[in-house]
């Protein structure tokens, strides 16, 4: 709070989130409390009247998401946004072109990995101190949204999902959540996911992803992409060297405060946070219900 005093002198500061929400004087808030204040300060900030961009995940509970849902339905005016930086990753942009493009043909098969690699974050930080924290509600919806976004051209919705989960790597620690999740994605043409939520690895933190087509193959590495357009061992791949991650935590912010202003399409629109929501709340049920379950959208 003092390096904010410092740096933007003239700018009024508070500890006070409420007064934030409720100034008449703010049109945009930008909500990063932890996990379980995302609910309550949403629906505080729409009641007062202010476009909202919030930190995944939206919420924790699918309840909280359809209450935030028929509260936006009611103030029409008002945007939603959720920070899916992935989508903003220029390797994962020019992946998305090259899709489009049909470089690889009929995408049937994915893998996206969330390899956290902090495993003190959760034994040690706030998200342990939490009544539930979910590793796919925190990490895996990047890999469930960017898989959603490379694919939104084809009107090809996730049917159902499978997931399975345990608590090995953190079992003598405070936390009490599963610490992995693992889940299969079918999609409603037959397509099919893998998407790991892996927050006690011992691996760097990296965006493990693979993507396989007809016609050619992409995998995700730490230095470049490589996409595999032959079976054949004796033709090496393309190199991708676009710049991965790429992109700055808040960068989307700028997006969406100029969807508000001139009136376009967000990159992260309210419709994607929903839908994105919807796979992520299915991966839980089918945890805690041990079963595969139907994907039930927003």
């Amino acid at each position: 709070m003092i390096a904010c005093k410092e740096n933007y002198p003239g700018v009024k500061i508070t500890k006070d989130a409420d007064e934030v929400l409720q100034d008449p004087q703010i049109d945009v808030v930008s909500i990063a409390s932890y996990d379980n204040y995302h609910y309550e300060q949403i629906v505080m900030a729409i009641r007062n009247g202010k476009h909202v961009f919030v930190e995944k995940p939206l919420c924790l509970h699918r309840k909280e998401a359809d209450d935030i849902r028929a509260l936006l339905e009611e103030n029409a005016d008002l945007k939603l946004s959720s920070n899916l930086i992935l989508r903003l990753s220029p390797r994962f942009k020019y992946l998305k072109s090259l899709i489009a493009e049909g470089r690889l043909g009929r995408v049937y098969y994915m893998e996206g990995d969330y390899n956290y690699g902090r495993l003190h974050k959760i034994t040690e930080g706030w998200r342990g101190n939490l009544e539930f924290y979910s590793v796919v509600y925190g990490g895996g919806v990047h890999m469930v949204d960017l898989l959603l976004w490379l694919l939104d051209g084809e009107d090809d919705p996730v049917k159902e999902v499978s997931s399975y989960g345990n608590n090995i790597c953190s079992k003598n620690s405070t936390f009490k959540y599963n610490d992995i999740v693992v889940s299969l994605l079918k999609f409603e043409s037959g397509k099919i996911a893998k998407i790991a939520c892996n927050f006690g690895c011992v691996f760097p933190h990296f965006h493990s992803l693979q993507i396989f087509g007809t016609k050619a193959t992409f995998v995700n590495g730490f230095e470049n992409g490589m996409l595999y357009e032959s079976r054949d061992s004796v033709n090496p791949p393309i190199k991708i060297s676009d710049a991965y991650p790429g992109t700055h935590k808040g960068d989307l912010i700028y997006d969406f405060v100029k969807s508000i202003i001139d009136g376009s399409r967000p990159i992260v629109a309210e419709d994607d946070v929903f839908k994105t929501m919807s796979v992520c709340f299915a991966i839980e049920q089918s945890i805690n219900e041990s079963k595969t379950v139907e994907v039930n959208f927003l």
